[in-house]
């Protein structure tokens, strides 16, 4: 089989392209919002009116979860007009709608090192994510290319903060759920303890998490329903880890950026048809849990 031939691409400036301007960007981005890499976004507005503020680019939203994202597109490097138009649209969406999570996105061709160090100063208190954007002649055409430069802070998840949480038992759980969702979690918990037979289940008002000798180990968490679990499992965000999950067929919920993890809905018939890829994952879970530990 001969191999690929290899194409050198070009990198051309839109700032100084005569035809290509932002509302070209825009319009692709609104095309597929997935090009961001931010997940499987939807459009949900663009050149959305803000009161006394001019025109947010775009709003993108993510189906299956409360999450907005106001983005802004500038060509070139970007400025301090840029960040505070950006930061202040975002704090605009986040008040008039504050039934959602809001983050800020800011897209530009170059983010040099000096707003690379301001815009981090913001990501503590704000949820803003940086995109560095590149566009590239291939052949007779041009794609774009995006890279994240700064992502939200990934903020400790409130099941790591144990002290705050209520304590609860299963008695609660199983008037909450029921034994079948429970029963699921006992399944789960077996497989757990093929890496670690020290691991328990430590009950919570809102969760149930896992516990070593009373510290917290939350590589994974359930949260029973009546008739389904949902699983979350402490996973960098990856291709591979996702493709693994379409080809099961499991059903994903959105990944949970703040708190770094995919979340499966689970059914009953899930742990006997699809065992062996949970298996794997959770593993993959425990590896990367215990490597930072």
């Amino acid at each position: 089989m001969a191999l690929p031939k290899y194409i050198k691409l070009d990198r051309i400036r839109l700032q100084d392209h005569p035809d290509l301007d932002e509302r070209w960007v825009q319009a692709r981005i609104a095309e597929d919002p997935g090009i961001l890499g931010l997940g499987d976004l939807v459009l949900k507005d663009k050149e959305r009116i803000q009161p006394r503020a001019g025109r947010l680019d775009l709003l993108l939203q993510d189906p299956d979860a409360s999450h907005r994202y106001e983005v802004e597109v500038q060509l070139g490097a970007t400025d301090e007009a840029h960040i505070i138009r950006t930061i202040e649209y975002w704090d605009i969406e986040r008040k008039r709608y504050p039934q959602y999570e809001h983050s800020a996105v800011l897209i530009a061709e170059d983010i040099t090192s000096r707003f690379l160090n301001i815009v981090s100063l913001f990501n503590g208190a704000i949820p803003l994510i940086a995109i560095q954007m590149q566009a590239l002649r291939v052949q007779q055409d041009i794609t774009l290319v995006f890279t994240t430069v700064i992502d939200e802070l990934t903020r400790g998840p409130v099941d790591d903060d144990e002290e705050v949480q209520e304590l609860a038992d299963r008695g609660y759980w199983e008037s909450r759920a029921t034994k079948a969702t429970l029963a699921m979690v006992d399944h789960l918990l077996a497989v757990v303890r093929e890496f670690d037979t020290a691991l328990e289940l430590k009950y919570n008002k809102f969760y149930v998490g896992l516990a070593k000798d009373g510290q917290p180990h939350n590589f994974i968490v359930f949260r029973p329903r009546k008739n389904t679990l949902i699983l979350s499992l402490r996973l960098p965000q990856s291709a591979e880890v996702q493709s693994r999950l379409e080809e099961a067929d499991l059903e994903t919920l959105e990944y949970d950026r703040r708190e770094g993890g995919y979340r499966i809905r689970l059914g009953a018939d899930d742990l006997e048809k699809r065992g062996e890829i949970l298996r794997q994952l959770i593993e993959m879970s425990y590896r990367g849990h215990k490597d930072k530990s």
